[in-house]
Parts: structure tokens; C-alpha cells; sequence
């Protein structure tokens, strides 16, 4: 190793240290100077001083350089290609031309949508279920995990449950019984808090050896376009966030990806932490994949031109062609320099031509693992400085390569095919990620809440859509505005994916019968049938069985049911003990007298009004 750089006499103190140093840490220290990164090691103390310090570091950079593929020099190579590419204001869309994307229109419940959804049913125990949770809830003045926030409160299920439910729901209807594999990325705010509510829930019901725990590590900032690694103080480095598009190296480097290729699973699907409809479209959406030999399959909506959501555009050109998400903020200016003078114009619907991506995917685990392999897990980095002026010399403040799990088509070859599901807003993504006070601005913009209520009010939808294609009058009830965002009355519907996860399950379950009004209906089991059920006014029925018990439930049922109560300021309050999950919504339901049949033993019974 040459040390002569020791002798600079900025690095004195450095030289000072150099004996007590291990030989790996000399040879990252070497590695980090001979890669411009001489600041990091200025000035240091005398031994004996800031000894605790000074190891600390060396650590934290041993642990960097070993997270990363390619180590700190890699990074650092990468942050400079990047940083002259955004100095040089280069487009990374030159030379391409946008096209409609080659998709699947699922957003009506149709014969093919059917169809799909039985291609995807016999695939369920060849899916894994990639969950990307590495945020807290504070955006949503929730002190907490995303994942412990309810998606509904009238039986107040967390994120996590739900998904957990659906899992065990796969499994249960699969041949071979076998777990479904659940990843988790988390992040070091997230993980502790993860695995407690797994741990204290007995992973609801999963084996804890099929959930996969991957944390997402930070990355260094960068001070200038040079690549300079960031101090916070002597001795510390500023780390901050990777982005989503970690869980790509993580898979990568845990080997987990290739394990489970080795066991059988063919594709997996990615899901975000609060985006409870997931689930709504996973049978049908592995279907189309399976049948159109998608390598990479992006879940999407219909979208409004000029909203705030990404459009999934084939861009031809350079002797190649490739799907990706273009964010909204450059859709417009892409399609005014190519195809489009007006920008992005609305179809006779209303909608774009380009779909809204969710940041859903569903990826072919073969072409995944070859793919991960070639690149070692690293998808497509970006970097967006915020420079002090026109010249791109400074930053305001020191920036980061960030990565999206959604542009791994950027490194796809022309054997590599990729498609678009398209499904409704209802049955795919109503994310919750804005408190009330940004939810009701969106609202009186035009724009969609994506709050706790709305993302409530989409999952008793769904329901009832499921209600409807099984033949069952639904008349839905007025919206009430709380706090200035949107909520449907109801009827509110909750099937639990024990009893339905494809609509031709409903179709063989549920024959007739009406719901009307503020009316509830809660249906957990695999064997309930309902036969003309009736339910008016604010009139409720749950009904829950376990496995082995057959449960026929026929006839109208009246009771005063589940009353809405709006949460008072002073609820509402930080001092008030009301659980967050309902102050971020605004109300609650208290139940004035639902009916309730529950059966945890093995046999037939008849629930009847």
C-alpha cells in the first residue's frame, strides 16, 4: 500500500493515528484518498484524543464500502458520471420518442378479467410478495410505522394484517399449501418496530421462516461535483436514504432472489406499505403477466393529463425501445419536443394516452435474477442537485444518488418485455400518504385526497364492487365531507380475502339480496355462502368462520348497527388519548347493536334473520 499521501501536512494528525488503524481500514483509507477524498481525514486529533470517535467513523465507512456494490469507490465514480451528466443539463430522454405502451384494460369486470384472475389463481403458490415499507408515518401525523396505521376502523386492521391475510388466503387456496414468501424492506427507523409488531402478533399467522426482513441502508451525501463525500461534523459522515430502488441490491445481495427462484416462485410481486387495494388486483395482474409473457408487468390507472403521477410511456429510439415510468413533471415537456405541441391531451374519456403508474410491479423472477446478476443489484441511480445559481458550481446543500425500484426496464435488453395492467382507481391504488390539512388542499385543487379516509372508503368500494358482480343490489349512499375530505357512507363492505380473492369466488358465494344506506356488511371465512341478504338503514351483519365451519346466512336483518361520530377538536388534539389512526381520519364508528355471528368450531350452521 503507498502511504506517501501521509505526508500532507493537512493529514498529520492522521499519520499521528496510523499505527493504532487496522490493515483493513488503512486500505479503505487509501482507496477513499486516492479517490479525491482527502477532507474526510483532515485535522484529525492526536491519539488519545477522540479515539471513540475516530473508530466510529472507520466503521460506519467499512460498513458503507461494504454495502454498496462496488464499495465507496463506486459510489463515488457513479456520484461524478451523474453529477457532470445534471451540470450539463443532458436529457436523458434525447433521441426518443413517446408511444403508447403495449397494455391490458382491466378496469371493468369483464370476461377476460375473469379470465385473468383464474390464470393468476393457479399461480399463487409460484408468487412472493415484496413489500416496500421504509417509511414512518409522520407526513401523516402518525407517530409510528406506516405499516401499524388501520385501513379500516370498524374493525381497525393495520396494513400489515391485511397483507398478512391475503397471504395466508393464497395459500390456502394453492395445491401444494406451500407459504407464500413475504420480503419486507425496511429501514433502521423502520425495522425495530416491524419485527416488535410481528413478533407481538405471532406474524399473524405466517411462519415467521417465510417473512424476509431486508434493511435498506443509507448512502453518503456528496458536497460538489466532484464527488466529495459530506461531513456533518469531524468524524461523521451525512447519510441519507437510497430510495426504493434499494430493494433491488438488497435482493441481490442476500441471495434471496436466486433462493427463491431455486424453490419455485416464478414471479414477484412489489408492493407499496399503505396501498391497501394491492391485493385487489394480484390474481388477475399475475394472469395477464403469465399469459402475455410480461418480464415486467407495471400495475396502472387511468390518468388525468397534468396530474401529479407518473406516466408509463414506450419511448422508441437510439435502435431500441423500452417501457418506463416518466415522471409527470417530465411527461409534458418530452411530449411538447416530440410528438405533441399542445403537451399531454385528453382522449374522449378524459384521460391520458399514457397510463398513471402505481408502483406496482410484477417482475418474471428468471429474467430478474439474470438481470441482478449482470448489474449486482444496482438499478439505474440518479442524482437531483439544488444549485445556488445558474453557473451549477454549488449546491444549496449537499446531495445523494437516489435509485426507483420502477426503472429496472433501464436495464433491459430486447428479449426483456415489459406491459402495463391498467385496472380502476378503486381496485388498485388509493395510497395513504397526506394528513387531513394536505388531503383537503388536494381536494379543493381538483386532485385526489390520498388520505386515511379516502384509502377507508376505497377499501369498503372494493367491496361492494365485489358484491355487485356477484349479482347483489348495492345502492350506495351520499359522501360527507370531514375536515374537507370526501367519505361515502356507505354501505360499508369489508369481504376478508379468507372468503373471496377472485370475483368468480363471489359469484359461487353470494346469490341475491340488497345492501342500502349506512349499512355494514363483514364477511371472514372460506366457507360462508350468503342467500338474499338484506340490509338497510344502518343495519349491520358480521359474520366469521373458522376453517371447517360452513356457514349458509339468508334473510334481512335489522339493527341500528355502526353510527359515524366526527372526532371534536378537542379529540382531535395532540393531548387527546383518542389512537391516532382516527385522529388522522377525523371520526370514528361506534357500534349501536350490529349483529354478530361468529363460529370457531368445525361444522355446518345456518344464520338466518
Amino acid at each position: 500500500m503507498d502511504t506517501a499521501f501521509l505526508d500532507a501536512a493537512e493529514l498529520a494528525g492522521l499519520k499521528a493515528n496510523w499505527g493504532a488503524i487496522s490493515d483493513a481500514h488503512k486500505e479503505l483509507i487509501s482507496t477513499l484518498v486516492q479517490n479525491g477524498q482527502t477532507g474526510l481525514f483532515m485535522d484529525w486529533d492526536e491519539p488519545g484524543t477522540n479515539d471513540t470517535a475516530k473508530s466510529a467513523f472507520l466503521e460506519s465507512l467499512a460498513k458503507i464500502d461494504g454495502n454498496y456494490p462496488g464499495g465507496l469507490a463506486g459510489y463515488i465514480k457513479n456520484a461524478r458520471r451523474l453529477l457532470a451528466e445534471s451540470k450539463e443539463g443532458k436529457n436523458p430522454f434525447e433521441g426518443l420518442t413517446p408511444e403508447q405502451p403495449e397494455k391490458v384494460d382491466l378496469t371493468e369486470f369483464t370476461a377476460d378479467f375473469e379470465k385473468y384472475e383464474a390464470i393468476g389463481a393457479k399461480q399463487f403458490d409460484k408468487v412472493g410478495v415484496v413489500l416496500v415499507a421504509g417509511g414512518l408515518g409522520e407526513r401523516l401525523g402518525y407517530n409510528g410505522i406506516k405499516l401499524d396505521i388501520a385501513v379500516e376502523v370498524l374493525e381497525s386492521t393495520p396494513y400489515i394484517k391485511h397483507y398478512a391475510d391475503n397471504l395466508l388466503a393464497m395459500q390456502a387456496r394453492s395445491e401444494s399449501k406451500r407459504p407464500v414468501p413475504f420480503i419486507i424492506m425496511v429501514s433502521q427507523d423502520t425495522g425495530p418496530k416491524t419485527l416488535e409488531t410481528l413478533e407481538a402478533n405471532n406474524y399473524f399467522g405466517l411462519k415467521k421462516e417465510q417473512v424476509h426482513i431486508l434493511k435498506q441502508e443509507l448512502v453518503p451525501a456528496i458536497a460538489d461535483n466532484e464527488g466529495t463525500l459530506a461531513l456533518e461534523e469531524k468524524y461523521r459522515l451525512i447519510l441519507k436514504p437510497h430510495g426504493h430502488g434499494d430493494i433491488h441490491m438488497l435482493l441481490y445481495t442476500s441471495g434471496l432472489a436466486e433462493k427463491l427462484q431455486g424453490e419455485g416462485i416464478e414471479h414477484l410481486m412489489f408492493i407499496q406499505d399503505t396501498n391497501g387495494p394491492s391485493f385487489n388486483t394480484l390474481p388477475a395482474a399475475i394472469g395477464v403477466s403469465v399469459e402475455n409473457n410480461y418480464d415486467f408487468n407495471s400495475l396502472a390507472i387511468n390518468r388525468i393529463p397534468g396530474e401529479a403521477v407518473g406516466g408509463l410511456t414506450k419511448l422508441v429510439g437510439n435502435g431500441k425501445e423500452m417501457t418506463l415510468n416518466v415522471e409527470y413533471n417530465q411527461l409534458e415537456p418530452l411530449l411538447k419536443a416530440t410528438i405533441s405541441p399542445e403537451g399531454d391531451v385528453p382522449n374522449e374519456q378524459g384521460y391520458s394516452m399514457f397510463p398513471g403508474n402505481c408502483n406496482t410491479l410484477v417482475i418474471r423472477l428468471a429474467s430478474y435474477v439474470r438481470i441482478l446478476n449482470e448489474s449486482q443489484g444496482i438499478i439505474a441511480e440518479f442524482v437531483n442537485p439544488k444549485y445556488t445559481d445558474e453557473t451549477k458550481t454549488a449546491f444549496k446543500k449537499p446531495t445523494r444518488l437516489e435509485t426507483m425500484m420502477q426503472d429496472l426496464p433501464k436495464l433491459f435488453g430486447e428479449s426483456e418485455k415489459v406491459g402495463v395492467t391498467v385496472f380502476s382507481r378503486m381496485w388498485s391504488f388509493s395510497p395513504n400518504k397526506n394528513n387531513i390539512a394536505d388531503a383537503a388542499a388536494k381536494v379543493a385543487a381538483g386532485g385526489p385526497a390520498d388520505a386515511s379516509a379516502t384509502a377507508e372508503n376505497d377499501f369498503y368500494a372494493a367491496g361492494r364492487a365485489r358484491l355487485q358482480v356477484a349479482g347483489m343490489e348495492v345502492q350506495e349512499a351520499g359522501q360527507e365531507m370531514i375536515l374537507g375530505v370526501p367519505f361515502t357512507l356507505g354501505p360499508k363492505v369489508i369481504l376478508r380475502p379468507s372468503f373471496a380473492m377472485t370475483l368468480a369466488e363471489g359469484k359461487e358465494k353470494i346469490s341475491g339480496g340488497s345492501l342500502s344506506g349506512e349499512s355494514t356488511l363483514i364477511i371472514d371465512g372460506e366457507n360462508i355462502a350468503l342467500e338474499n341478504v338484506r340490509l338497510s338503514g344502518k343495519s349491520a351483519l358480521i359474520v366469521k368462520a373458522c376453517a371447517g365451519a360452513k356457514v349458509t346466512v339468508k334473510g334481512a336483518f335489522e339493527n341500528d348497527g355502526f353510527e359515524l361520530v366526527k372526532l371534536t377538536e378537542a379529540e382531535r388534539s395532540a393531548e387527546s388519548r383518542v389512537p391516532e389512526y382516527l385522529k388522522i381520519r377525523g371520526y370514528k364508528f361506534e357500534n349501536c347493536g350490529a349483529a354478530v355471528f361468529e363460529f370457531d368450531q368445525p361444522g355446518e350452521y345456518t344464520v338466518e334473520a
